[in-house]
């Protein structure tokens, strides 16, 4: 049996960087050997040196969406807190509340005064909700206006620009969280990745919270990720598919990026197409598609240390973080970055 704790570490809480770093590629980046364990401390605006030309990036552009809303309960004046999850139809959501013990259906919310009313449909098994919004005009529209970004609770300071929880490459609004291994990419540094001979690949995985919740049984096979919605174009795939045919390497920018492609790959190559996943890697998982990967450092005992550790080796990912915490690196969502090849 594998267990949760295996994959619980040491953090103090002043390596949790609370805000992101004036310029994206100023970052730092520790590079691990994922045969070896070897690594060696590096500035992420030298990626490109771990890159050779052939190989492909695979980037999920994915954009996060004003999905917090702050209201009340219409008739009991009751303050809410709605955490957007998933769209189901264009104006029924599931959503998570807070507090919603007593959030039953037929309960009514209101938010910004009236501008945005929702009606609780069904409660669903996980304690979220389903619920339909009602608006005049675009939601898209309301949201922007009324929603706030849904910064991780680990993150206690005010963000001042909104655009600095987006990649510079976001073009698809659905997530509830940042993929942000792409954080640290510039539009400059990404096109010199391209003149080098490098491709890229966009997918699309919208990131629900289910990524980021707790695992809470310790025997990590009984274990159930929540559904996320995802989306392969025919270019990103054929992109990806060359690369492979040709000897290059597939290298992902963040875990959103690797269960995208591996829930998608099909007999060695990847398979154009949407859908949902719930794939869950740990140790002990082949990979189909994935050779290398570029992400931020992970909580402890979360399912996205499990997915580095299935590629790298739980060992050698534990004792890098250990590194990573003595020799000072920023951690989680604005923190500093991985290469593992």
């Amino acid at each position: 049996m594998t267990s949760t704790e295996d994959f619980d570490y040491y953090l103090p809480t002043e390596r949790i960087a609370q805000h992101p770093l004036k310029d994206r590629s100023a970052s730092r980046l520790l590079a691990l050997n994922k045969e070896t364990g070897e690594y060696r401390d590096d500035m992420f605006k030298n990626i490109k040196d771990y890159l050779r030309p052939g190989d492909c990036l695979v980037l999920n552009d994915t954009r996060v969406i004003p999905a917090r809303l702050y209201g009340h309960k219409v008739n009991t004046g009751g303050a809410i807190e709605f955490l957007l999850l998933k769209r189901l139809t264009s104006d029924e959501w599931e959503v998570i509340l807070r507090p919603g013990r007593k959030a039953l259906p037929g309960a009514r919310f209101e938010f910004g005064g009236g501008k945005l009313t929702a009606e609780i449909l069904e409660v669903l098994g996980d304690g979220g909700r389903r619920v339909r919004f009602e608006y005049e005009g675009l939601f898209e529209n309301v949201l922007d206006e009324l929603g706030e970004m849904p910064l991780p609770p680990y993150i206690t300071e005010k963000l001042e620009d909104k655009e600095r929880y987006q990649t510079v490459y976001s073009v698809n609004p659905g997530s509830a969280a940042a993929p942000t291994a792409g954080l640290h990419f510039t539009d400059e540094l990404l096109e010199e990745i391209r003149q080098m001979g490098v491709k890229t690949a966009f997918v699309t995985l919208h990131v629900g919270l289910g990524t980021f919740r707790p695992v809470k049984v310790d025997n990590l096979e009984e274990h159930k990720m929540h559904s996320e919605f995802y989306s392969v174009s025919p270019e990103a795939a054929e992109a990806v598919n060359s690369a492979r045919a040709a000897g290059g390497r597939i290298i992902c920018v963040g875990t959103t990026s690797c269960r995208t492609i591996e829930s998608a790959a099909m007999d060695g190559k990847l398979v154009p197409g949407s859908g949902n996943t719930e794939i869950f890697i740990y140790p002990g998982y082949k990979f189909k598609l994935l050779d290398g990967l570029i992400t931020n450092f992970h909580l402890p005992k979360s399912t996205l240390i499990m997915l580095v550790s299935a590629l790298a080796g739980k060992d050698n990912v534990l004792a890098a973080y250990r590194h990573a915490v003595e020799a000072q690196y920023r951690f989680f969502s604005f923190g500093d970055a991985m290469i593992i090849l």
